[in-house]
Order: structure tokens, then C-alpha cells, then sequence
């Protein structure tokens, strides 16, 4: 964390210096909440150095820890009452001796008075500008000393000149003093700036959130007792306890003891679970009534929570093309304003004849109306309340520059099976050879995760009472395939047809239903007939995207009659049935050709390679591992509600940072030819400047409602 970045300038500034260091591999700042994510050599340069730097330039860093971010935001909000303070108390006691200064201005005053009057002003402005508005010195005089013309320069400058042209018109006793001007535009703009602080963190409190509540030790049982380590000191086969209460750090299987979790947080299902022996723990859920231990199968830095933090905190790291062009306006936009002010001044003194009080007074309110700090939020405010609200209904977007890429996208490419339909087929009827040791299927479907396959496991755990799980060698599984293994000398294959025919085993064709056959030593001695059921909210989310402008395709595994029956069902016009995976990332690979922004939806290893090959990769949560290591987006609980609301909070977001941009633009365009003209005077340019901020980030801040309505059904997705 960064502190005293609060303005796009500080971003590049602190980026640019740390860019130029020996060692120093990747840079990426996030304005919004100061997180700075640094990857360096350390053979070549060490954390102090970096941190000596950032400290050189005139910043301060120390690594973020989620459990101490809150006293320091407590800390700086402390500041922030004390310096507010002190301005209110000076700017409201100013206020009444301006009351007076104007009444005389109207009714008849002596200089005398209104000197005496000038120095009240003069003494309470001081601490107003010295003490109050020193953040602002502060960051002028660092963006000074690294040539960076930033929005601390404006602030800075408007305020001090117009302090001692004041103090200049009282000690020569003629003229009108501006300490009120002061006074009021420290006070309003820092107000603007606290409140800025406060809605940049209400958004990215949910980031942090999670974080947070992650403990900082954990029993585990060892030698029959407890001992209480770091999560990170956890091995893979550790024994650990998690009582009532408690949230699991790792994940793990049960070994003792059953009860409630609560895996809401998780995957956003909202009744409990029950866990029994040999059910598996997620890390991040909740143990809701008992206490009970399991055995690690995973350390803490691959953990589900771990990853999920890891997610959430790279979020930010690329930013979004839109967000670069923003940056890149905003760095040159303080030098542009200080060119306009000091040529405003010029025109108005030597051309206009303005005389210099009022040459002077304009030129200040173009120096303190100009605003580049709605410039610079337009983009990160928002990003970070979309990023803010996808973790909230459990969707992750890896990449901030994803929101822009999914708001563009013009096609929605769709798996079929545990995508559109629940991935969990069912067997509507098997054909199993007499005496044949059903356990030996048992065993082979055991060892793959394919849907089709554990669909053939529950029916035969649930049709037979006696199965045992035989030692199988040489297992190997083939993509999309099947599964081939040895007992006993003997070649066992389970799989589809293709993969059987493709093996030399003649098989009897199945086209109503998906198929999974079973052949010993080239025989076939068995054959299932599965049938997977479509999601819930399948039809309502196919015809929300048509109606949005894009184009879905279906591309699946499975029998043109089987894509057929469901590509009818759901509306689907175009799809493509019997696909290799090699196959559907050809498809992909066409439609990018064609220029189309494409988004993949899928959940296994088969659609590992169209998913990397996609502009846009969504895996569902309970997909395999490496289909959700190379997804951009993942829906921890699959659910199709979730898919869509990926897409409106996408497009949401970006609609509200093209709104930023052309409300930070428009402000600057009206009000800065308005102060160059002498139509504003610095009191109002100073809560105008303050405004158009606060505009901005609550602006960002209506994502959060007015999302299309869309049931959600968490159980039944």
C-alpha cells in the first residue's frame, strides 16, 4: 500500500520511478485503493530499496495486510477530522467577519475598520491554509520536485497566491483581501477530498472483506495433540480441527465427527451443508454446530480461500484501454490549466483592461475549477465497485480490463453439458452382461471426473449393494474420450462410442441419449444410456442475451440428436455437435477471424483449449481445475443467473465509465471557459471542483442497483 496517492499523476509518477529500478520486473498501481502490485528480482534489488525509493519521491509503502488496513484508514481519517476541524471552526468565524466587511462594502466603511478587519481574516486563514490545506503543499511540493504538474499544484497555487496578494492589500491598506476566498477553498476542497476517501473505500471494502476474516492461526492435531501454527505452516495430510464457529482456512476431507457448513460465501448456496466422513471441506466455509477435524489436501497458498484472495487482489493489476487513455489525459491536464490561467491573467490585464485585482481573481478561478481529479477517478472508482459487486454474487473477474472486454463482447459461445444443463447425467437404462464383476466399472468410472462417468458411478452405487474400488494400473485418460486401464492383465476401456470403434470394439449405437460403454480385452460387456437435465434459468438466460444483440453457439461432445433436442429446447439456432476439443477452439479460433468479440462458456478439460482461445473465458465453479486456471471469469456457484449478471455488471460498469469520462469532460468544457471569461469567482470554483469529484465516485456507486431482475435459484441453479 501507497500511501498519499490521490490523484492520476502520483499513479504515474510512483509507477515511472519504480519502472526505471534495477530488478524491478512489473508495476501496477490501483488509485482507488492505493494498492501497488510490485514484482521484482531479488537477487537484483531488495523490498527496503524499493520502499526507500517510494519514500524518496514522497510517498509511503508497506505491504498490505488486510487486518491492519483498518487502523490505518482509522489513522488517516483521524487526520482528516482534526485538519477539517481546525478549517471549519476558522473558515465559519471568517464567515461572520466577511458578513461584515460586505455589509460595509454596500452601506459605507472607514479603511480603518475594514483593516482591522482584514487582519481578523488574515489570522484565522493562516492555520486554515498552513496547517489544514499541508497535504496539499506537501503534494505540490513533491510533484514540484519530480517535474509532475498535479491537481496539489493547482490547489496549492490558487490558495497561496491569492494568501498574499490579501496580505499585500492590507499592509498597503487599499484594495479588497480574499482571506475568506482562502480559507473557504482549503476547507471546501479538503472536505470534497475526505469524502472522495471515504467513497473510494465503501468500494473496495468487499474487496477487502475477505481478507480480512481470514485467520491468523489454526489447530491442527499432531502426536494426539493440538497445536495451534499459521495457516501457512499447514502441510498436505496435517490433521486439522475446526470448532463450532469456525471458518476453515484449508481444504480437506473429513476424517472425524459430521455437521452443518455454512458455504455461502463460497458458493453462494444458502442452506447448509451436510458434511460426514469422507466429504470434502472448503476453505472459507463455516463450521455452523460442531466441531469435527479433516485431513489437508491442499497447503494454504492453493487453498480455494487463498485463491480467491489471490483473485480478488490481481483484480486490479491491468487496467482497462479506456482507463489508460483517461490517465494519459489527465497527466498533461494540470499543465494545460496552469498555460490557460497564466494566459487568462495576460488577456484580461494587458488586452482587456481588466487592472490586475480582477486579471488576478480569474486567473485564480481557472487555476482552482480545473479538475483532473474526475478525470482520474472516472475509470478506477467504477472498475473497482463492478469488481466490488461480481465478488458479492460470487462471479471473478481476474482482470479488471475484462469488464471492457466482456461490455464489448458480440457472441456467446456455449458449452453444453454442466454449462446449459447440469452436468450431472443420469442412467435411464443400462445393459450389463450376466455374472459380469460390476465393481470392475466401478473402479474405472471412480477414476475419472468426466460427468458422464460419475453419473455411471451413482447408479451403480445406488443399484448395488456390495461394490469395492480394484487397484487399477497403467490408467490413462483420453480428452473427451474415455478411460483406459489394466486388471489382472486384462485391458479394461470405458468411453464413448467413438473412442470404443476408434479401440477396435464393435458397439451398438445409441442416439436418444448420451452413451458410455464398458469392453474388456476387446469385448463389449456393457452399455449405459445417460440423460442430463437443462438448468433452470437455460431458457431465460439464452433469451436475455439474444434480446441483448449477441449471438449464441452451442458447440458440445455429445450426439447431433442429443445438441439437436437441447439447442431446440433453449432457442439455440446455430450449433455444432460431435466436437473434439480441438475442434471447438477451431471454432473459436474462426469467429475471432470474422471480428467477433467472442465470450466461452465452459466447465471441463475438454473445453481447456476454445476457453484459452476465447476473448473472454467463463468456467463454472465446479469445473475442472485447469479449465478455471484458464478462465478469465469464474461463477463460483454455476449458476446461469450469475452468467448474466457477469454480463450486465459488465456492461453497467463500462457504460458508467463512459458517463465519468463525459460528465468530467463536460464539467471541464462549461466551467473553465466560464472562470476564463470572469463569470466565477474562486469561492464557487472551490465547491464546484469538489462537486465534480464526488460526482463522479457517486455516480460509480449506482451500479449497485438498477441490474435487470433475475431470480436467482442458488440450489438449483
Amino acid at each position: 500500500v501507497i500511501e498519499g496517492i490521490h490523484c492520476a499523476a502520483c499513479v504515474w509518477l510512483n509507477e515511472k520511478a519504480l519502472h526505471k529500478m534495477d530488478g524491478v520486473i512489473d508495476v501496477h498501481i490501483n488509485h482507488t485503493n492505493n494498492k501497488a502490485y510490485i514484482q521484482w528480482a531479488d537477487d537484483v534489488v531488495k523490498l527496503s530499496q524499493i520502499v526507500d525509493m517510494i519514500r524518496a519521491i514522497g510517498y509511503n509503502a508497506f505491504p498490505y495486510d488486510p487486518s491492519l488496513q483498518e487502523q490505518r484508514t482509522s489513522k488517516q481519517r483521524k487526520d482528516f477530522y482534526l485538519r477539517m476541524a481546525v478549517a471549519t471552526f476558522a473558515t465559519m468565524n471568517i464567515m461572520w467577519v466577511a458578513v461584515a466587511q460586505y455589509a460595509g462594502y454596500f452601506t459605507g466603511i472607514t479603511q480603518d475598520i475594514k483593516t482591522v478587519l482584514n487582519y481578523a481574516e488574515w489570522f484565522l486563514s493562516t492555520p486554515v491554509l498552513f496547517y489544514s490545506g499541508w497535504i496539499f503543499f506537501k503534494g505540490a511540493y513533491f510533484g514540484i520536485k519530480n517535474r509532475i504538474v498535479n491537481m496539489d499544484i493547482l490547489v496549492a497555487t490558487g490558495a497561496t497566491l491569492t494568501y498574499f496578494y490579501s496580505i499585500y492589500i492590507t499592509l498597503i491598506q487599499s484594495g479588497e483581501a480574499y482571506f475568506d476566498s482562502v480559507s473557504m477553498i482549503i476547507t471546501f476542497v479538503l472536505f470534497g477530498k475526505f469524502l472522495e476517501v471515504l467513497s473510494k473505500k465503501s468500494a473496495a471494502d468487499t474487496l477487502d472483506s475477505i481478507s480480512k476474516h481470514i485467520p491468523n492461526e489454526i489447530t491442527i492435531i499432531k502426536d494426539s495433540a493440538l497445536h495451534v501454527v499459521k495457516p501457512t505452516d499447514v502441510k498436505v495430510g496435517d490433521i486439522v480441527l475446526v470448532k463450532a464457529g469456525e471458518r476453515a482456512v484449508i481444504d480437506g476431507t473429513v476424517v472425524e465427527g459430521e455437521g452443518s457448513f455454512d458455504e455461502s460465501s463460497i458458493s453462494g448456496e444458502s442452506e447448509p451443508i451436510f458434511k460426514r466422513v469422507g466429504d470434502s471441506i472448503i476453505s472459507g466455509t463455516t463450521s455452523i454446530e460442531t466441531t469435527l477435524s479433516y485431513e489437508a489436501i491442499k497447503d494454504f497458498e492453493h487453498s480455494t480461500l487463498s485463491n480467491l484472495v489471490s483473485l480478488l487482489e490481481s483484480a486490479m493489476h491491468k487496467k482497462p484501454k479506456i482507463e489508460q487513455l483517461a490517465n494519459s489525459l489527465s497527466e498533461y491536464f494540470s499543465s494545460i490549466i496552469l498555460f490557460l490561467s497564466l494566459g487568462t491573467f495576460i488577456v484580461w490585464y494587458f488586452m482587456l483592461s481588466g487592472g490586475f485585482e480582477t486579471s488576478f481573481m480569474i486567473a485564480i478561478s481557472v487555476i482552482i475549477i480545473a479538475c483532473p481529479c474526475a478525470l482520474a477517478l472516472a475509470t478506477p472508482v467504477a472498475t473497482l465497485v463492478g469488481l466490488g459487486i461480481g465478488a458479492k454474487r460470487n462471479i471473478l473477474f481476474k482482470e479488471a480490463a475484462q469488464l471492457e472486454t466482456m461490455a464489448k463482447a458480440t457472441m456467446l459461445v456455449v458449452d453444453k453439458t454442466g454449462t446449459l444443463t447440469y452436468g450431472k447425467p443420469d442412467v435411464v437404462k443400462a445393459n450389463i452382461s450376466e455374472n459380469f464383476d460390476v465393481s470392475l466399472i466401478y473402479s474405472l468410472t471412480q477414476s475419472s471426473k468426466h460427468p458422464i462417468s460419475k453419473g455411471v458411478s451413482r447408479y451403480l452405487e445406488d443399484s448395488y449393494d456390495e461394490l469395492c474400488s480394484y487397484e487399477l494400473s497403467s490408467l490413462t485418460s483420453v480428452s473427451a474420450r474415455g478411460v483406459k486401464a489394466n486388471y489382472n492383465s486384462k485391458t479394461i476401456l470405458g468411453g464413448s462410442e467413438q473412442f470404443l470403434k476408434e479401440s477396435g470394439v464393435e458397439v451398438e449405437s445409441i442416439k436418444e441419449y448420451s452413451s458410455f460403454y464398458v469392453a474388456v480385452d476387446g469385448e463389449c460387456v456393457a452399455s449405459f444410456e445417460l440423460e442430463d437435465t437443462i438448468k433452470k434459468n437455460a431458457l431465460e438466460l439464452i433469451e436475455t442475451i439474444k434480446a441483448q444483440g449477441l449471438k449464441v453457439i452451442m458447440l458440445t461432445g455429445d450426439h447431433e440428436s442429443i445438441a439437436s433436442s437441447v439447442a431446440k429446447k433453449l432457442g439455440i439456432d446455430s450449433y455444432y455437435s460431435q466436437l473434439l476439443p480441438e475442434h471447438k477452439a477451431q471454432y473459436i479460433a474462426s469467429y475471432k477471424k470474422a471480428g467477433e468479440v467472442v465470450v466461452m462458456v465452459g466447465d471441463g478439460v475438454n473445453d481447456t483449449l476454445a476457453l484459452s482461445g476465447a476473448d473472454i473465458a467463463i468456467s463454472m465453479g465446479n469445473g475442472s481445475d485447469i479449465a478455471i486456471e484458464v478462465s478469465d471469469v469464474v461463477l463460483l456457484n454455476d449458476s446461469l443467473s450469475s452468467l448474466l449478471e457477469a454480463f450486465q455488471i459488465s456492461k453497467k460498469t463500462f457504460r458508467l465509465i463512459k458517463q465519468n469520462l463525459l460528465l468530467s469532460l463536460v464539467y471541464n468544457a462549461i466551467t473553465i471557459p466560464l472562470a476564463m471569461v470572469g463569470y466565477i469567482i474562486p469561492l464557487i470554483a472551490a465547491i464546484s471542483m469538489s462537486a465534480s469529484s464526488l460526482l463522479v465516485v457517486s455516480n460509480s456507486l449506482r451500479i449497485k442497483f438498477g441490474l435487470m431482475g433475475f431470480k436467482k435459484d442458488n440450489k438449483n441453479g
